[in-house]
């Protein structure tokens, strides 16, 4: 099966094809990022160059690849988004509960409710509550007094997803998917085990930070802020006067997170911002690093005030993983560490996606996410064109796929 992803960023676009067969088989075609500087915060400011360099990726990316697309997967950020969880619940009498049941708490429920201005990316069950004992499948079959089912929904502004879908639209395109940025890096950077035991994804772009967080193999939290790597390097050339292109190459050589005993004696040269082309300066590794560790640790408590503002603090959270182009700055995992107080490490693809080595680097996570998204995950399907006023579509299919035997069931 081909398919093909798009991640439209704040400072880059990305674009990739792919010959899918199963997550242990993928043989990527075609995969390429150029800049962007079409769009700032979610909006859109020269429409007909970001339809140029879409169409110019997507050329070249069929011709590559051989192949002629008419769809493709859509990353979008999640900067500025709402997060909303919500539950209904329905009363019952010690009778065993079947799939009527559970319909019932879905269409009494805000499944069905779209705020015009807003535009949902995001819907689904994240546990079912069954006489106070917590489920994370379906539990049909279980006698019951009360069922609860807890949703989680995401809301990005409208203007942002339409504008975006226009541009697409524009070249021909369906769209089969919009995925939360987020929920795309955690895909080829979380494994299975992280995903059921509670893990903490943030990508560190380069202009916005994302935050996604998985609990019992379900999707409970995602976010972005908008800040990332490039405030760094801004820092450092604010900092020390020098040019930008000059202190993005010493965030990525020099910087590190941790300090060592020999910083403070090893000298560095760097041109300053004169009128003579030939003035530099030296400074110490330290002076650097002393510039790029505040930025980091407010860009991580910026998250933690996130993830404490959404009550997910006392979730059993132990696991951080990092991706995205930042999270390859030195020694950034042990000073994660020291923030979040859990075990983290730096995720490049999955290894068991058996990629080529040349893909396997934290800044291709979102991208590579955006072709393993599996719409059967994540979305209650046997719901999706069904309205309030139209509720006849039978849920079976939605049910038949997460049905487990009684003793399966997590609670």
């Amino acid at each position: 099966m081909i398919k093909a992803g798009l991640d439209i960023g704040n400072s880059k676009i990305s674009f990739i094809i792919a010959d899918y067969k199963n997550i242990e088989n993928i043989k990527i075609l075609s995969i390429a990022s150029v800049p962007n500087n079409n769009i700032k915060k979610n909006i859109i400011l020269n429409f007909e160059n970001l339809h140029d360099q879409i169409k110019s990726l997507v050329i070249e990316a069929e011709k590559q690849s051989q192949t002629k697309l008419n769809s493709i997967n859509l990353n979008l950020s999640l900067l500025n988004s709402n997060s909303h969880y919500y539950n209904s619940e329905i009363e019952l009498k010690n009778e065993r509960i079947s799939e009527l049941h559970l319909k019932k708490i879905i269409n009494q429920s805000e499944y069905f409710d779209n705020q015009s201005e807003k535009f949902e990316i995001f819907n689904n069950i994240t546990s079912y509550d069954i006489d106070n004992n917590l489920y994370f499948n379906a539990p049909i079959g279980n006698y019951s007094d009360n069922i609860k089912i807890n949703f989680y929904k995401i809301y990005i502004q409208k203007k942002y997803s339409d504008n975006i879908s226009s541009v697409i639209k524009k070249l021909k395109l369906n769209i089969d998917n919009y995925i939360p940025s987020p929920l795309s890096s955690s895909l080829s950077s979380l494994t299975k085990d992280e995903k059921e035991l509670g893990t903490i994804c943030i990508d560190l772009g380069h202009s916005t930070s994302s935050i996604s967080v998985f609990e019992n193999n379900k999707f409970v939290y995602g976010d972005a802020i908008g800040v990332g790597s490039n405030n760094v390097t801004l820092d450092i050339a604010r900092g020390l006067s020098t040019n930008i292109s000059s202190a993005e190459r010493l965030k990525t050589l020099y910087g590190s997170l941790v300090s060592s005993p020999s910083d403070d004696h090893e000298i560095i040269e760097i041109p300053i911002i004169s009128g003579d082309k030939n003035t530099f300066k030296q400074i110490t590794r330290s002076s650097l690093n002393a510039i790029i560790r505040p930025r980091i640790e407010e860009t991580l408590e910026m998250i933690w005030q996130k993830i404490r503002d959404n009550n997910l603090r006392n979730k059993k959270l132990n696991n951080v993983v990092l991706t995205g182009g930042g999270a390859m700055m030195d020694n950034i995992e042990k000073y994660v560490e020291t923030i979040f107080a859990s075990g983290v490490r730096v995720s490049n693809p999955l290894d068991q996606l058996n990629l080529e080595n040349n893909f396997k680097k934290p800044n291709f996570c979102d991208i590579i996410g955006s072709i393993l998204y599996d719409q059967d995950l994540f979305k209650i399907d046997f719901l999706a064109n069904q309205s309030k006023n139209s509720k006849k579509r039978g849920i079976s299919g939605f049910f038949d796929r997460c049905r487990p035997k009684l003793a399966n069931n997590s609670h």
